[in-house]
C-alpha cells in the first residue's frame, strides 16, 4: 500500500494540499484501513503526508526550499551512489549505464522527464553497489526525491552546461572512473 499511495502522490493524483480519508483509499485499493493506515505514517515519516489524528492527512506541499535542499541531497546521495558503483560495472554494464546517462539529455525540456531519466540512472547504479546500507537508503528515501524534485527544471540558459555534464558522466562511467562520476553526478544536482 505503501507503494500505491506514494505513487498517487508522486503522479498528482493525490496533489499537494488534497486531503485523504483512510477509509476512502481502503476501498479505492481493496484492503482494510489498516495497511492504509500503515503505509499513511510510513508516508509521514517521509514527509509526503502529514496526519492529523482523529481528523484528517492531509498531502504535504513541495516549497520551493524543499526542493532545493532535496536537489543537493539527490547530489550528494547520487555521487556517494556513482563512487561506489561505476568501478565495480562490467564492461557491458558500463555501456548500459553510459546510455543512461547520454538519456538525461531528452528530458532537459520536461522536469518530470529529466525526472525519471534520473531516477532510472540511479536506480541502474544502486542496483549494482553491492552495498545493502546504500541501497537501504535509497529505498527509503526515493519518494520523496521524486515528488520534491518533480517541479525542478534546467534554465534553458544551462542546458547546454548539463548537456556537457551528461556527456562527460558518460564518457566517466565508460571508462570505469567513479571519482570523475562522483563529481558530475553532483554537479548535475548544482552541487559543486
Amino acid at each position: 500500500m505503501y507503494q500505491q499511495v506514494g505513487a498517487s502522490i508522486i503522479d498528482g493524483t493525490l496533489p499537494a494540499g488534497s486531503r485523504i480519508r483512510d477509509a476512502d483509499l481502503a476501498e479505492k485499493f481493496g484492503v482494510s484501513r489498516m495497511p492504509i493506515r500503515e503505509a499513511l505514517q510510513r508516508l509521514e515519516r517521509v514527509g509526503l503526508v502529514e496526519m492529523y489524528p482523529s481528523r484528517y492527512t492531509q498531502v504535504t506541499e513541495v516549497p520551493p526550499e524543499l526542493t532545493a535542499k532535496t536537489l543537493e541531497y539527490a547530489g550528494y546521495l547520487g555521487g556517494a551512489v556513482a563512487a561506489i558503483a561505476v568501478p565495480r560495472l562490467s564492461a557491458a554494464e558500463r555501456k548500459e549505464a553510459a546510455a543512461l546517462a547520454r538519456a538525461l539529455d531528452d528530458g532537459l525540456d520536461d522536469p518530470a522527464a529529466l525526472s525519471a531519466e534520473r531516477w532510472a540512472l540511479l536506480h541502474y547504479l544502486a542496483e549494482r553497489c553491492d552495498n545493502e546500507i546504500l541501497s537501504s537508503v535509497l529505498d527509503e528515501t526515493s519518494m520523496p526525491l521524486s515528488r520534491n524534485l518533480r517541479p525542478w527544471s534546467v534554465d534553458a540558459s544551462q542546458r547546454d552546461v548539463m548537456r556537457g555534464r551528461h556527456a562527460a558522466l558518460s564518457e566517466a562511467i565508460l571508462a570505469g572512473d567513479g571519482h570523475t562520476a562522483e563529481h558530475l553526478m553532483r554537479a548535475m544536482h548544482l552541487v559543486e
